[in-house]
């Protein structure tokens, strides 16, 4: 219980017809400053997607996240926002869009093992 520290995270979602503001739950993105821990895992589940659009470019999705997880990740391929600190990247990543790939509001929490967490809430969200 000594090891629990607090984290932020976010639901990662498609919306295909931004306008309607339907969704579905691709992913999570989970951050906690004092473990200096930020990632993010997703999945899209293509039958559900051709559900809500038969228009969705799932391949175009998939490139977008992984430009997503390479901004956490902190790589070269992340670009400028790629070179911030984690918080900034968080901040960034879960602002709120209007766009096809949009996160939920953070929402907070405490921990001790943040990756066990992340699957965690992955199970519960997305699968």
């Amino acid at each position: 219980m000594q090891n629990r520290e607090t984290y932020e995270f976010a639901i990662i979602r498609i919306v295909p017809k931004v306008e309607r503001e339907e969704f579905l739950n691709v992913g999570v993105i989970l951050f906690s400053k004092r473990k200096k821990y930020l990632k993010m895992t997703y999945q899209i589940d293509e039958k559900r997607m051709a559900a809500f659009s038969s228009k969705i470019d799932v391949a175009a999705l998939n490139e977008y996240l992984k430009g997503w997880e390479q901004v956490c990740q902190g790589v070269p391929n992340g670009g400028k926002i790629g070179e911030f600190d984690l918080a900034f990247r968080f901040r960034w990543l879960t602002a709120s869009r209007s766009t096809i790939i949009q996160s939920s509001k953070t929402h907070p929490g405490l921990c001790d093992n943040p990756q066990k967490e992340l699957e965690d809430l992955f199970e519960m969200f997305v699968l």
